[in-house]
Protein backbone atom coordinates (compact mmCIF):
# COMPACT_ATOMS: atom_id res chain seq x y z
CA UNK A 1 0.00 0.00 0.00
CA UNK A 2 1.29 3.47 -0.80
CA UNK A 3 1.18 6.17 1.81
CA UNK A 4 -0.62 9.30 0.83
CA UNK A 5 -0.42 12.74 2.40
CA UNK A 6 -3.10 15.33 2.35
CA UNK A 7 -2.58 19.09 2.32
CA UNK A 8 -5.23 21.46 3.42
CA UNK A 9 -5.72 23.82 0.47
CA UNK A 10 -7.26 26.44 2.72
CA UNK A 11 -4.18 26.50 4.98
CA UNK A 12 -1.87 26.83 1.95
CA UNK A 13 -3.82 29.73 0.49
CA UNK A 14 -3.90 31.51 3.85
CA UNK A 15 -0.13 31.09 4.31
CA UNK A 16 0.75 32.33 0.82
CA UNK A 17 -1.61 35.25 1.14
CA UNK A 18 0.00 36.19 4.46
CA UNK A 19 3.52 36.06 2.99
CA UNK A 20 2.50 38.09 -0.06
CA UNK A 21 0.85 40.71 2.08
CA UNK A 22 3.62 41.09 4.65
CA UNK A 23 6.41 42.72 2.57
CA UNK A 24 4.23 45.28 0.77
CA UNK A 25 2.71 46.16 4.15
CA UNK A 26 6.15 46.73 5.65
CA UNK A 27 7.20 48.82 2.65
CA UNK A 28 3.98 50.79 2.95
CA UNK A 29 4.78 51.57 6.59
CA UNK A 30 8.27 52.72 5.58
CA UNK A 31 7.00 54.94 2.82
CA UNK A 32 4.31 56.47 5.01
CA UNK A 33 6.99 57.25 7.61
CA UNK A 34 8.63 59.65 5.15
CA UNK A 35 5.34 61.58 5.02
CA UNK A 36 4.78 61.57 8.76
CA UNK A 37 5.25 64.35 11.29
CA UNK A 38 7.67 62.08 13.16
CA UNK A 39 9.97 61.99 10.13
CA UNK A 40 9.85 65.78 9.79
CA UNK A 41 10.59 66.27 13.50
CA UNK A 42 13.51 63.81 13.54
CA UNK A 43 15.12 65.20 10.39
CA UNK A 44 14.35 68.76 11.48
CA UNK A 45 16.16 68.21 14.77
CA UNK A 46 19.30 66.85 13.11
CA UNK A 47 19.21 69.42 10.29
CA UNK A 48 18.81 72.43 12.60
CA UNK A 49 21.35 71.09 15.07
CA UNK A 50 23.86 70.72 12.22
CA UNK A 51 23.01 74.20 10.98
CA UNK A 52 23.49 75.80 14.42
CA UNK A 53 26.79 73.99 15.05
CA UNK A 54 28.13 75.03 11.64
CA UNK A 55 26.83 78.61 11.90
CA UNK A 56 28.71 78.99 15.19
CA UNK A 57 31.80 77.43 13.60
CA UNK A 58 31.64 79.90 10.69
CA UNK A 59 31.11 82.77 13.15
CA UNK A 60 34.28 81.81 15.05
CA UNK A 61 36.29 81.85 11.82
CA UNK A 62 34.83 85.23 10.82
CA UNK A 63 35.65 86.75 14.22
CA UNK A 64 39.24 85.45 13.94
CA UNK A 65 39.68 86.20 10.26
CA UNK A 66 43.45 86.59 10.44
CA UNK A 67 44.58 84.45 7.48
CA UNK A 68 42.07 85.42 4.82
CA UNK A 69 43.56 83.40 1.96
CA UNK A 70 43.00 80.18 3.90
CA UNK A 71 39.92 80.92 5.95
CA UNK A 72 37.77 82.03 3.01
CA UNK A 73 38.13 78.52 1.54
CA UNK A 74 37.42 76.89 4.90
CA UNK A 75 34.23 78.92 5.32
CA UNK A 76 33.15 78.04 1.79
CA UNK A 77 33.73 74.37 2.61
CA UNK A 78 31.70 74.62 5.82
CA UNK A 79 28.64 75.80 3.91
CA UNK A 80 28.20 72.24 2.68
CA UNK A 81 26.48 71.35 5.97
CA UNK A 82 23.72 74.01 6.04
CA UNK A 83 23.10 73.67 2.32
CA UNK A 84 22.88 69.86 2.37
CA UNK A 85 20.93 69.56 5.63
CA UNK A 86 18.43 72.39 5.09
CA UNK A 87 17.93 71.46 1.44
CA UNK A 88 17.22 67.81 2.34
CA UNK A 89 14.86 68.78 5.15
CA UNK A 90 12.87 71.12 2.89
CA UNK A 91 12.65 68.35 0.32
CA UNK A 92 11.03 66.08 2.94
CA UNK A 93 8.58 68.83 3.91
CA UNK A 94 7.37 68.84 0.30
CA UNK A 95 7.59 65.07 -0.02
CA UNK A 96 3.94 64.67 -1.03
CA UNK A 97 4.78 66.07 -4.45
CA UNK A 98 6.26 63.61 -6.93
CA UNK A 99 8.85 65.91 -8.50
CA UNK A 100 9.70 68.79 -6.13
CA UNK A 101 12.71 66.89 -4.78
CA UNK A 102 14.41 67.22 -8.20
CA UNK A 103 14.69 70.99 -7.75
CA UNK A 104 16.08 70.67 -4.23
CA UNK A 105 18.60 68.05 -5.39
CA UNK A 106 19.75 70.38 -8.18
CA UNK A 107 20.86 72.97 -5.61
CA UNK A 108 22.71 70.33 -3.61
CA UNK A 109 24.40 68.90 -6.71
CA UNK A 110 25.76 72.28 -7.77
CA UNK A 111 27.41 72.90 -4.42
CA UNK A 112 28.82 69.36 -4.25
CA UNK A 113 31.09 70.11 -7.22
CA UNK A 114 32.25 73.35 -5.64
CA UNK A 115 33.42 71.61 -2.45
CA UNK A 116 36.17 69.52 -4.09
CA UNK A 117 37.57 72.60 -5.81
CA UNK A 118 37.48 74.54 -2.52
CA UNK A 119 39.47 71.87 -0.75
CA UNK A 120 42.17 71.78 -3.44
CA UNK A 121 42.36 75.59 -3.39
CA UNK A 122 42.75 75.48 0.39
CA UNK A 123 45.67 73.07 0.03
CA UNK A 124 47.26 75.49 -2.45
CA UNK A 125 46.96 78.28 0.13
CA UNK A 126 48.40 76.10 2.90
CA UNK A 127 51.53 75.74 0.78
CA UNK A 128 51.78 79.41 -0.15
CA UNK A 129 50.25 79.25 -3.62
CA UNK A 130 51.21 77.94 -7.01
CA UNK A 131 54.60 79.66 -7.10
CA UNK A 132 55.79 78.17 -3.81
CA UNK A 133 54.57 74.70 -4.77
CA UNK A 134 56.43 74.77 -8.08
CA UNK A 135 59.59 75.96 -6.33
CA UNK A 136 59.45 72.82 -4.15
CA UNK A 137 58.51 70.15 -6.71
CA UNK A 138 60.12 71.45 -9.93
CA UNK A 139 62.77 69.06 -11.21
CA UNK A 140 61.57 66.11 -9.14
CA UNK A 141 60.32 62.96 -10.84
CA UNK A 142 56.88 61.44 -10.35
CA UNK A 143 57.21 58.23 -8.35
CA UNK A 144 55.58 54.94 -9.29
CA UNK A 145 52.50 54.14 -7.17
CA UNK A 146 49.61 51.75 -7.74
CA UNK A 147 47.65 53.38 -4.92
CA UNK A 148 47.69 56.81 -6.58
CA UNK A 149 47.51 55.46 -10.16
CA UNK A 150 50.75 57.12 -11.26
CA UNK A 151 52.02 54.06 -13.16
CA UNK A 152 51.78 55.79 -16.54
CA UNK A 153 53.30 59.01 -15.19
CA UNK A 154 56.29 57.48 -13.38
CA UNK A 155 59.62 59.01 -14.35
CA UNK A 156 58.20 62.23 -15.73
CA UNK A 157 59.15 65.50 -14.07
CA UNK A 158 56.76 67.78 -12.22
CA UNK A 159 55.90 70.83 -14.33
CA UNK A 160 53.41 73.67 -14.19
CA UNK A 161 51.31 71.54 -16.55
CA UNK A 162 50.95 68.98 -13.75
CA UNK A 163 49.47 71.58 -11.39
CA UNK A 164 47.28 72.87 -14.21
CA UNK A 165 45.83 69.38 -14.69
CA UNK A 166 45.06 69.04 -10.96
CA UNK A 167 43.15 72.34 -10.95
CA UNK A 168 41.45 71.68 -14.29
CA UNK A 169 40.32 68.24 -13.12
CA UNK A 170 38.46 69.80 -10.18
CA UNK A 171 37.20 72.81 -12.09
CA UNK A 172 35.63 70.65 -14.82
CA UNK A 173 33.49 69.00 -12.13
CA UNK A 174 32.30 72.48 -11.11
CA UNK A 175 31.10 72.90 -14.71
CA UNK A 176 29.79 69.41 -15.50
CA UNK A 177 27.79 68.88 -12.29
CA UNK A 178 25.67 72.07 -12.55
CA UNK A 179 25.12 71.41 -16.28
CA UNK A 180 23.87 67.92 -15.47
CA UNK A 181 21.61 69.38 -12.75
CA UNK A 182 20.09 71.78 -15.28
CA UNK A 183 19.72 68.95 -17.80
CA UNK A 184 17.88 66.88 -15.18
CA UNK A 185 15.38 69.70 -14.69
CA UNK A 186 14.81 69.93 -18.45
CA UNK A 187 14.43 66.17 -18.90
CA UNK A 188 12.13 65.98 -15.87
CA UNK A 189 9.85 68.58 -17.45
CA UNK A 190 9.56 66.40 -20.57
CA UNK A 191 9.14 63.17 -18.58
CA UNK A 192 12.50 61.77 -19.70
CA UNK A 193 14.19 61.56 -16.32
CA UNK A 194 13.31 59.28 -13.40
CA UNK A 195 15.66 58.42 -10.53
CA UNK A 196 16.70 54.77 -10.65
CA UNK A 197 15.49 54.28 -14.23
CA UNK A 198 18.39 52.55 -15.99
CA UNK A 199 16.50 52.32 -19.28
CA UNK A 200 18.52 53.53 -22.30
CA UNK A 201 15.47 55.55 -23.33
CA UNK A 202 15.69 57.75 -20.23
CA UNK A 203 18.26 60.28 -19.09
CA UNK A 204 19.17 58.84 -15.68
CA UNK A 205 21.64 56.23 -16.97
CA UNK A 206 23.62 58.69 -19.10
CA UNK A 207 23.67 61.47 -16.50
CA UNK A 208 24.84 59.04 -13.82
CA UNK A 209 27.68 57.82 -16.09
CA UNK A 210 28.78 61.37 -16.95
CA UNK A 211 28.71 62.39 -13.29
CA UNK A 212 30.69 59.28 -12.35
CA UNK A 213 33.41 60.04 -14.90
CA UNK A 214 33.52 63.70 -13.89
CA UNK A 215 33.78 63.11 -10.13
CA UNK A 216 36.37 60.34 -10.68
CA UNK A 217 38.52 62.75 -12.70
CA UNK A 218 38.14 65.45 -10.04
CA UNK A 219 39.21 63.11 -7.26
CA UNK A 220 42.07 61.79 -9.38
CA UNK A 221 43.37 65.34 -9.72
CA UNK A 222 43.09 65.74 -5.95
CA UNK A 223 44.93 62.44 -5.37
CA UNK A 224 47.74 63.45 -7.75
CA UNK A 225 48.17 66.79 -6.02
CA UNK A 226 48.36 65.13 -2.61
CA UNK A 227 50.82 62.54 -3.91
CA UNK A 228 53.12 65.32 -5.15
CA UNK A 229 52.88 67.49 -2.02
CA UNK A 230 52.14 65.07 0.84
CA UNK A 231 55.43 65.84 2.63
CA UNK A 232 54.77 69.57 2.39
CA UNK A 233 51.19 69.16 3.63
CA UNK A 234 52.03 67.02 6.68
CA UNK A 235 51.91 69.90 9.21
CA UNK A 236 48.31 70.64 8.13
CA UNK A 237 46.86 67.13 8.74
CA UNK A 238 45.48 66.91 5.18
CA UNK A 239 44.39 63.27 5.46
CA UNK A 240 41.85 64.00 8.22
CA UNK A 241 40.54 67.01 6.33
CA UNK A 242 40.36 65.14 3.02
CA UNK A 243 38.65 62.09 4.52
CA UNK A 244 36.06 64.31 6.18
CA UNK A 245 35.23 66.11 2.92
CA UNK A 246 35.41 62.93 0.86
CA UNK A 247 33.12 61.07 3.27
CA UNK A 248 30.43 63.74 2.98
CA UNK A 249 30.51 63.75 -0.82
CA UNK A 250 31.01 60.05 -1.43
CA UNK A 251 28.48 58.88 1.15
CA UNK A 252 25.75 61.03 -0.37
CA UNK A 253 26.69 60.03 -3.92
CA UNK A 254 27.04 56.26 -3.46
CA UNK A 255 24.12 55.87 -1.10
CA UNK A 256 22.05 57.54 -3.84
CA UNK A 257 23.29 54.93 -6.32
CA UNK A 258 22.56 52.13 -3.80
CA UNK A 259 19.01 53.38 -3.26
CA UNK A 260 18.53 53.52 -7.04
CA UNK A 261 19.62 49.87 -7.28
CA UNK A 262 17.24 48.91 -4.45
CA UNK A 263 14.50 50.61 -6.41
CA UNK A 264 15.52 48.74 -9.55
CA UNK A 265 15.31 45.29 -7.89
CA UNK A 266 11.96 46.10 -6.31
CA UNK A 267 12.95 46.58 -2.67
CA UNK A 268 11.76 50.20 -2.87
CA UNK A 269 8.40 50.48 -4.58
CA UNK A 270 6.00 53.21 -5.64
CA UNK A 271 3.46 54.38 -3.07
CA UNK A 272 -0.17 54.18 -4.14
CA UNK A 273 -1.88 56.38 -1.57
CA UNK A 274 -3.66 59.73 -1.31
CA UNK A 275 -0.56 61.19 -2.95
CA UNK A 276 0.83 58.84 -5.60
CA UNK A 277 4.63 58.75 -5.40
CA UNK A 278 6.95 56.99 -7.82
CA UNK A 279 9.61 54.58 -6.60
CA UNK A 280 12.26 57.14 -7.55
CA UNK A 281 10.63 59.76 -5.32
CA UNK A 282 10.49 57.31 -2.40
CA UNK A 283 14.20 56.46 -2.89
CA UNK A 284 15.04 60.18 -3.00
CA UNK A 285 13.04 60.63 0.21
CA UNK A 286 15.15 58.05 2.00
CA UNK A 287 18.27 59.72 0.61
CA UNK A 288 17.20 63.07 2.08
CA UNK A 289 16.30 61.44 5.41
CA UNK A 290 19.77 59.89 5.69
CA UNK A 291 21.54 63.12 4.66
CA UNK A 292 19.79 65.12 7.40
CA UNK A 293 21.19 62.75 10.01
CA UNK A 294 24.63 62.51 8.38
CA UNK A 295 25.05 66.30 8.31
CA UNK A 296 24.78 66.48 12.09
CA UNK A 297 27.82 64.21 12.43
CA UNK A 298 29.53 65.98 9.51
CA UNK A 299 29.19 69.34 11.31
CA UNK A 300 31.04 67.90 14.32
CA UNK A 301 33.71 66.25 12.15
CA UNK A 302 34.31 69.48 10.21
CA UNK A 303 34.60 71.41 13.45
CA UNK A 304 37.41 69.07 14.50
CA UNK A 305 39.06 68.99 11.06
CA UNK A 306 39.06 72.79 10.55
CA UNK A 307 39.38 74.36 14.03
CA UNK A 308 39.36 78.13 14.32
CA UNK A 309 41.89 78.04 17.18
CA UNK A 310 44.89 77.82 14.84
CA UNK A 311 44.00 81.28 13.54
CA UNK A 312 43.86 83.02 16.92
CA UNK A 313 46.23 85.96 17.09
CA UNK A 314 48.51 85.41 20.12
CA UNK A 315 49.28 89.13 20.30
CA UNK A 316 45.59 89.87 20.95
CA UNK A 317 44.18 87.91 23.92
CA UNK A 318 40.58 86.76 23.64
CA UNK A 319 39.48 88.98 26.53
CA UNK A 320 40.81 92.09 24.78
CA UNK A 321 39.55 91.34 21.29
CA UNK A 322 36.60 93.42 20.09
CA UNK A 323 35.01 92.41 16.80
CA UNK A 324 32.16 94.48 15.40
CA UNK A 325 29.27 93.08 13.41
CA UNK A 326 30.37 95.35 10.56
CA UNK A 327 33.76 93.63 10.34
CA UNK A 328 32.11 90.19 10.49
CA UNK A 329 29.74 91.24 7.71
CA UNK A 330 32.64 92.51 5.59
CA UNK A 331 34.57 89.28 6.15
CA UNK A 332 31.54 87.23 5.08
CA UNK A 333 31.08 89.36 1.95
CA UNK A 334 34.73 88.83 1.05
CA UNK A 335 34.31 85.09 1.50
CA UNK A 336 31.22 85.01 -0.73
CA UNK A 337 32.80 87.11 -3.48
CA UNK A 338 33.36 84.75 -6.48
CA UNK A 339 35.87 87.06 -8.15
CA UNK A 340 38.89 84.94 -7.16
CA UNK A 341 37.18 81.78 -8.44
CA UNK A 342 36.52 83.32 -11.85
CA UNK A 343 40.12 84.56 -12.02
CA UNK A 344 41.41 81.10 -11.14
CA UNK A 345 39.23 79.45 -13.80
CA UNK A 346 40.53 81.84 -16.47
CA UNK A 347 44.12 81.37 -15.33
CA UNK A 348 43.86 77.58 -15.51
CA UNK A 349 41.93 77.18 -18.77
CA UNK A 350 42.97 80.10 -20.96
CA UNK A 351 45.68 79.03 -23.46
CA UNK A 352 47.69 82.21 -22.86
CA UNK A 353 48.35 81.25 -19.23
CA UNK A 354 49.16 77.56 -19.60
CA UNK A 355 52.90 77.99 -19.00
CA UNK A 356 52.70 80.84 -16.49
CA UNK A 357 53.06 80.32 -12.74
CA UNK A 358 50.76 82.29 -10.47
CA UNK A 359 52.33 83.79 -7.35
CA UNK A 360 50.36 84.54 -4.18
CA UNK A 361 50.90 87.44 -1.75
CA UNK A 362 53.24 86.97 1.20
CA UNK A 363 51.98 84.23 3.51
CA UNK A 364 50.97 85.31 7.01
CA UNK A 365 53.01 84.07 9.95
CA UNK A 366 49.86 82.57 11.47
CA UNK A 367 49.31 80.40 8.41
CA UNK A 368 52.69 78.78 8.97
CA UNK A 369 51.67 77.40 12.33
CA UNK A 370 50.64 73.77 12.65
CA UNK A 371 46.99 73.13 11.86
Amino acid sequence: MSATSTVDPNATSVTSATVEATMPHLRLLNQLFLQSVSCQVITGFFAWAALIITAHHIFLHLTNYNVKNEQKWIIRLLFIVPIYSFDSWLSLLFFNNDYYYVYFNAVRDCFEAFVIYCFLSLCYEYLGGEGNIMAEIRGKSIEHSYMYFTCCLAGRGYTIGFLRFCKQATLQFCIIKPLMAILILILEAFGKYHDGDFSPNGGYLYIMLINNVSITLALYGLFLFYFATKNMLKPYNPVIKFLTIKSVIFLTFWQGVLLALLEKIGVIEAYEGPHVLSAGTVAAGWQNFIICIEMFFASIALRLAFPHTVYLNPSRPTTQRVVTMQSISNNLKETMNPKDIMHDAIHNFHPNYQQYTQYSPQVSVLSKQKH
